[in-house]
């Protein structure tokens, strides 16, 4: 089975990045997409050449296609979260706009996308509801989330270190070990 990770913190070797590592280490034939390492341009920094090709992208060089890409044709796909304000980062948005290039001309893409199996790791403490309603827009089938709190660890997540405590572990190893 493929699996895609994707870290959407720009921070690096902060906790969505070390979730990241972690996921990549324990599943078989995985592969981490972490934000941290590259950036991928915003819509609106253009002309919206797009809306004519999408070919006419200036940005098709940029990671978006490669990891729409990875995401499309994996076998599950785990996103990993930071909250920012109560809502996913922007990176998120910004990977979810530019998707409307990649599948623009081409369903069978979007549904082999919306096809892929869905998990999603938020560091959050606040707000579930929003990124229920958010992650819901992912896949057909119902996106699991794990919303992974720093306050019941006793940890504050800006620190970085929700990874060294025993029972993160624990629990992000109970969430992925879950059955599909």
């Amino acid at each position: 089975m493929r699996v895609c990770i994707v870290s959407f913190s720009s921070r690096r070797n902060g906790n969505c990045s070390q979730i990241g590592k972690l996921l990549e280490s324990v599943l078989d034939h995985a592969e981490l997409f972490d934000f941290s390492n590259y950036s991928i341009h915003p819509c609106g920094e253009c002309d919206y050449q797009c809306f004519s090709s999408a070919q006419n992208c200036p940005y098709l060089d940029d990671m978006e296609y490669q990891l729409l890409d990875a995401v499309t044709h994996s076998d599950l796909t785990y996103f990993i979260i930071p909250n920012y304000c109560d809502y996913p980062c922007a990176n998120y948005f910004i990977f979810n706009e530019r998707s409307q290039c990649y599948f623009q001309g081409h369903p069978e893409l979007l549904d082999l996308y919306e096809k892929v199996r869905k998990r999603a790791v938020v560091v959050s403490n606040t707000n579930e509801e929003n990124f229920m309603k958010v992650l819901s827009y992912q896949s057909y089938a119902k996106t699991e989330i794990f919303f992974l709190s720093a306050k019941r660890y006793g940890k504050v997540s800006i620190n970085g270190d929700l990874l060294t405590e025993h029972n993160v572990i624990k629990d992000i190893m109970t969430f992925i070990e879950k059955p599909l």
